[in-house]
């Protein structure tokens, strides 16, 4: 920091540092003074969130003697994700209040509100609110520990100057931002069109069957084995993953319940694993031999006359999610059964014409995998960047 900067306590740079009002469910109402709350505080920015705005009215305003924020104020969220986050509270033509695990801070003038807030997006802000962030069940900072946090103070003319390198820095990132995530989607779109193409309409001499006549199609326990700190992994449709399988958080079931599971639905290397219930698709194909078992997952082993791959790519189309999802059975959370998926229909080629098109397939996927690295190498960058920009600005090294 330069020699001729200050450093004051985030409380001492405020005319108004209070928290937010403690405003129950049952305060609430469907119009009237809107109540900003935590999920509203963007790291950096507001999120209006218009459509789950919620309300108390103007009497319950003046019986629990809430405190009205202003256009202009800050809003510090003292709960995560990340705790400490801040943003400028806009103009919205309301009245507003806000929640008691809000912070709201009307700065002196010695300082400006958008100073503060590209420093909360700093290493070094957040570096001290995480000294000061306790408690046991959810983390979280105290009003009076977030007001002991260091704030370095320039001039309101070099805080101007600085703001705007930082403005003009940040919107240029953002959109080199916005083209890197735009690439990495056109990347993961140009597999999928192509299994769209294939799939979507397939060739003459494809044969119609279903996938019950062609593979053995089998489902995982549906039963609640008691878990225990080690033993035989479980998996669930949580664990797959993108073309692979994510053993972490994975739970773990004694010798007894796998091997009594594998009755059923003993999983070998080359079938496929498909989830059934909630995110419906994922397949994976098993590559080494396994020794897990499976709950509420779909089991395809594959006949020699077959291409298991061809299988994943075909249960991996967009064709095929889109169709079994809109038929998909449940409410709170979506499923197919393990007659609907033996039932569902398939268009096959002859084993030659399977391996050609999984050869072409494999040969995008690869290419596809290349571009996505580099596009999320860029979005890295970026990030880094930006943090190397915040840190040399409140360094005074602009």
């Amino acid at each position: 920091m330069k020699s001729n900067w200050q450093t004051k306590q985030l409380s001492e740079l405020s005319n108004i540092f209070t928290d937010g009002d403690w405003i129950e469910k049952k305060d609430q109402s469907k119009e009237g003074v809107r109540l900003i709350q935590t999920g509203n505080v963007g790291n950096g920015y507001f999120k209006d969130r218009a459509e789950k705005a919620r309300y108390i009215s103007e009497k319950t305003f003046d019986r629990l003697n809430c405190t009205e924020i202003q256009q202009g104020d800050c809003l510090v969220s003292r709960l995560p994700d990340p705790v400490g986050r801040a943003c400028i509270v806009p103009d919205t033509a309301e009245k507003m209040i806000t929640a008691v695990d809000c912070t709201i801070i009307r700065f002196k003038n010695e300082i400006l509100s958008q100073w503060f807030i590209d420093y909360s997006l700093s290493q070094e802000y957040q570096v001290q609110i995480n000294k000061e962030v306790g408690g046991a069940t959810r983390q979280r900072v105290s009003r009076s520990n977030l007001g002991q946090i260091q704030i370095p103070l320039p001039t309101l003319a070099e805080q101007k100057r600085i703001i705007k390198i930082l403005d003009d820095v940040f919107a240029k990132v953002a959109k080199a931002n916005e083209n890197a995530e735009k690439n990495l989607q056109n990347s993961k779109e140009l597999l999928e069109s192509y299994l769209q193409s294939i799939f979507a309409n397939p060739g003459k001499g494809w044969e119609e069957k279903k996938l019950g006549e062609i593979y053995d199609v089998r489902d995982g326990t549906h039963d609640s084995p008691r878990y225990q700190k080690e033993g035989f992994a479980l998996v669930t449709s949580k664990n797959l993953k993108r073309d692979l399988l994510n053993f972490d958080n994975i739970k773990y079931i004694s010798e007894k319940d796998y091997k009594k599971i594998n009755e059923r639905s003993k999983v070998d290397r080359g079938d496929i694993l498909f989830a059934m219930i909630g995110t419906i698709g994922n397949p994976v194909v098993v590559k080494a031999d396994p020794n897990f078992a499976i709950k509420n997952v779909a089991l395809f082993k594959i006949s020699g006359e077959q291409d298991g791959h061809f299988l994943k790519y075909f249960l991996d189309s967009k064709f095929v999610i889109d169709k079994m999802t809109s038929e998909a059975k449940g409410t709170t959370q979506k499923f197919v059964g393990l007659g609907y998926l033996r039932n569902f229909k398939i268009k096959l080629p002859a084993l030659d014409e399977q391996q050609t098109i999984v050869k072409k397939l494999d040969a995008l996927m690869t290419e596809t995998k290349k571009l996505e690295k580099v596009y999320q190498q860029k979005i890295a960058d970026l990030d880094e960047l930006k943090k190397s920009v915040l840190q040399k600005a409140f360094a005074g090294e602009l």
